[in-house]
């Protein structure tokens, strides 16, 4: 496969995942059984019970990725048939980390509210909900619906995903530093990832965090804040009102915007030893040699070449198996907190270079399902 290009990769396979029977049908017994007349049996016990569902079919171990496919990694809003050869490569890591059956749902519509209804309408068959590349600030609103109506657990792993990886990073890289969660942190960028990751850290005990999109640092007397930077404002508690090429003396900066967002100024006039997640991808706003040369003492991104790659693939599989394991109804920032926990402490001896486990890595999932399960 390393001599196949991508191209080449995915015409020849003509899609990454397949729906494969679990028993075969090899007699008429078998056909009695698995289909009529047997099948009315669960039929009819479902029908008096509907959470026999998880006992008796696929909807246990079975999640919808929902995309409208209006951001796609890099590739932005680009349209459902677009998106889908991201949202089988989704379905195809869940299988093979979490053991877990994922199916793409590429919406053509940009509708929220008629991504709302299509979810809502499909859920019966599910056992959670991951929503996947879908703009903001439309996304907040679509996962804020979908968990307050729907009794499944709703995941967005733009958010959710990313923030528990860059926690349980930044655990281990503080651990590397030694320093605290009473450090100076900044933020680059006001997307699904940065918000996500201010709102998780501050739950995690963080209280020095300051967010920057496009006008500068988010502060509460900003004019004209939207109702999510309102909540990131609320977590600036030196009330610094700057730009980032200004912000002076951070500890940590985590940047999750575009390349060139995060000024080397900035990075020059950081604490030390400090911590940079650059987290842009492909192109980090920080290159590795940048990295060197500034002489960042712990430096993490999104490549897999890179080393400390916070990569979601190392978050997803493990936390949506602990999802449906438990069968959670609504994800909670403790359960977030209790997975980066289960993530950071596969890595028993955290280094500079070495922060967060790979995806192969066997230990994560069960790490994060034995976590999840302390606090549900």
């Amino acid at each position: 496969m390393e001599n196949e290009n991508a191209l080449e990769v995915h015409r020849n396979l003509k899609g990454k995942i397949t729906v494969r029977e679990k028993r075969k049908i090899s007699t008429m017994k078998d056909l009695a059984v698995l289909y009529t007349p047997g099948v009315a049996e669960p039929c009819k016990a479902i029908a008096k019970d509907k959470s026999l569902a998880y006992e008796y079919t696929m909807k246990g171990n079975t999640v919808a990725i929902v995309t409208d496919g209006t951001r796609v990694l890099g590739l932005g809003d680009i349209g459902p048939e677009a998106a889908l050869p991201v949202m089988e490569g989704k379905a195809l890591i869940m299988q093979q980390f979490g053991n877990i059956d994922a199916f793409p749902i590429c919406l053509d519509t940009k509708d929220p509210e008629q991504i709302i209804m299509i979810t809502k309408a499909i859920a019966p068959v599910f056992g959670a909900i991951n929503l996947e590349d879908i703009e903001t600030p439309k996304v907040f609103y679509i996962e804020k619906r979908l968990t307050d109506e729907l009794d499944i657990p709703v995941f967005h792993d733009d958010q959710h995903g990313t923030a528990m990886v860059v926690l349980a990073g930044l655990y281990n890289a503080l651990k590397v530093v030694g320093k605290s969660n009473d450090c100076k942190i900044g933020i680059v960028g006001a997307g699904s990832a940065g918000y996500a990751i201010a709102k998780l850290l501050n739950a995690a005990g963080f209280r020095d965090i300051v967010v920057f999109d496009s006008q500068g640092a988010i502060y509460m007397e900003r004019p004209e804040l939207e109702e999510y930077k309102e909540i990131l404002a609320s977590f600036n508690s030196s009330g610094f009102k700057g730009k980032i090429g200004e912000f002076k003396g951070a500890d940590v900066i985590i940047s999750a915007a575009s390349p060139k967002a995060l000024p080397i100024e900035t990075i020059k006039m950081m604490s030390k030893p400090n911590v940079v997640f650059a987290l842009s991808n492909p192109i980090p706003e920080v290159s590795l040699d940048q990295a060197k040369e500034l002489q960042i003492d712990v430096f993490g991104t999104g490549r897999s070449d890179y080393p400390n790659q916070i990569n979601n693939a190392v978050c997803f599989p493990g936390f949506l198996r602990a999802l449906l394991d438990l069968r959670v109804k609504k994800i909670t920032n403790e359960m977030k907190i209790a997975a980066a926990k289960g993530i950071a402490e596969t890595v028993q001896n955290p280094s500079k270079e070495k922060i967060i486990p790979d995806a192969f890595d066997k230990n994560v999932k069960d790490n994060i399902v034995r976590r999840v399960k302390e606090v549900v």
